[in-house]
């Protein structure tokens, strides 16, 4: 490989000699090659449109000429449409302001738009990475910015969308299974009966709780550190930037962003991400709940529940011939795991606020953007390959109702508690069904077993 000699503040340094990056991005290059995780490239994207944004409004007020503005915005719009994405290889375990990545951008920025201009990379005229495309930010407001820019961005376009057809299509199963009575189940044991469709209305509204709490969280993400620069002060920031960034940022992506009211508080916590982290993590909690629901209920076909079918999507083993697994449910419950894992990691660092800066941006995004992406995928994917297939084994339905013990929780009215307690352990000891012990007793007719032990009458109060 061949290189060229940059110049940043600490020295020369060697830079392969095509890359758009310059001197500050190679450092760290060196002095982080820790794993194998990179920034995000949609946190890389979101920062893009923030230097967009920045220039805008420098132009506005007067700092920045509108030719070096206009350079900045067309360079940052090729990175936003990923014509760069190479020229991003700096990993997430940096420095803990993102310091590296935010150079890396400007760096990336100046050499395109020199570029442009005839001149060598690395030049940093006329666009110097620090003076023109980092003007009126510091990495301490401007990583964060892109923080909660990105991860609104995914919430909105993917995570929603997702969670809304999950839900839509449990809203339809209810529907369509409303008049299926089946056997209910607390404590793993048997229970009173209900209906197919009110289980899977369940999930539906389980879905829609979680979606209020992850639309209320977004309250906070939409509030933007751009303008507190170094400590929250505003040093070097002309006055309105904050305002104007902001409303800039909310236009282009059509999004309600507004400049936080506090910038002391933007820098040196991040409260808004542990809060939607903890909304997703309740959102992972409900997928935990509903995908084993169901994999439970379509368990068999011979040794299971069988209650339900599934899409038989690929072949389960490599030693036993015809097996079929609930592959979905299991792909997301393992997205569960690990976002539960993320909120774990997210809430460590985000406690770690030391006076007027948190140092543990990197790891914050990163956690909360992948469990973002993974649970839009698992969720759509879930959809897609498994609710939306489920359809009732009407037989074993009806073979585990009617031999449910629990019916006879509609007689104690009739006989009282204790003397049904008996009836329910001599059927069940002696293999007997509840009418036949009621029966031999003489407790009641038959025609009055009939009308008090119909399960469709026990899905409702009386």
């Amino acid at each position: 490989m061949e290189f060229r000699k940059d110049r940043d503040s600490m020295g020369e340094i060697l830079v392969p000699r095509e890359a758009l990056y310059g001197p500050q991005t190679e450092r760290s290059k060196i002095n982080f090659a820790i794993g194998s995780e990179q920034m995000p490239k949609n946190l890389i994207r979101a920062y893009a449109l923030i230097k967009q944004a920045a220039a805008e409004a420098n132009m506005a007020l007067g700092l920045l000429p509108k030719e070096k503005a206009e350079l900045i915005i067309d360079a940052a719009e090729e990175i936003i449409e990923g014509k760069h994405n190479k020229e991003f290889p700096l990993k997430v375990w940096q420095t803990g302001s993102g310091t590296q990545t935010n150079m890396n951008l400007n760096e990336v920025i100046a050499n395109i738009a020199n570029k442009k201009m005839g001149k060598q990379l690395g030049a940093n005229s006329p666009i110097h990475p620090n003076d023109h495309v980092n003007m009126s930010q510091s990495t301490n407001d401007s990583f964060p910015t892109a923080m909660h820019v990105a991860a609104v961005i995914e919430i909105n376009h993917h995570l929603l969308p997702s969670l809304d057809n999950l839900t839509k299509t449990f809203a339809k199963k209810s529907f369509e299974f409303r008049d299926i009575v089946k056997m209910g189940r607390t404590h793993l044991q048997d229970a009173t009966p209900l209906t197919l469709g009110q289980e899977i209305g369940g999930y539906a509204s389980q879905l829609s709780a979680c979606k209020t709490w992850i639309i209320s969280g977004l309250s906070g993400l939409y509030e933007l550190a751009l303008g507190g620069t170094a400590v929250g002060t505003g040093l070097n920031c002309p006055r309105g930037y904050d305002k104007l960034v902001a409303s800039i940022i909310a236009k282009k992506t059509d999004l309600a962003f507004v400049t936080s009211p506090d910038k002391f508080s933007a820098l040196a916590s991040h409260d808004a991400c542990a809060q939607m982290s903890g909304s997703l993590n309740t959102l992972a909690a409900a997928c935990m709940k509903i995908a084993n629901d169901i994999r439970l209920m379509a368990s068999g076909p011979r040794g299971g529940l069988y209650e339900i079918f599934i899409a038989e999507n690929e072949p389960g083993s490599s030693i036993m011939p015809g097996k079929v697994n609930p592959t979905q449910c299991e792909a997301l419950t393992m997205v569960a795991a690990q976002v539960m894992g993320n909120h774990v990691a997210i809430t460590i660092a985000c406690s770690q606020g030391h006076f007027e800066l948190n140092v543990y941006k990197p790891v914050i995004i990163k956690n909360l953007l992948n469990s973002i992406e993974i649970l839009s995928d698992a969720m759509h994917s879930f959809d897609i390959h498994c609710a939306q297939t489920i359809k009732p084994n009407h037989h074993r339905l009806d073979e585990l109702k009617n031999r449910s013990l629990m019916l006879v929780t509609a007689l104690t009215p009739f006989i009282g508690y204790d003397q049904a307690a008996k009836i329910a352990k001599e059927a069940h000891e002696q293999h007997k069904t509840l009418k036949e012990v009621v029966l031999e007793h003489h407790l009641m007719s038959e025609a009055e077993f009939d009308e008090r032990c119909d399960p469709k009458k026990m899905l409702s109060p009386l």
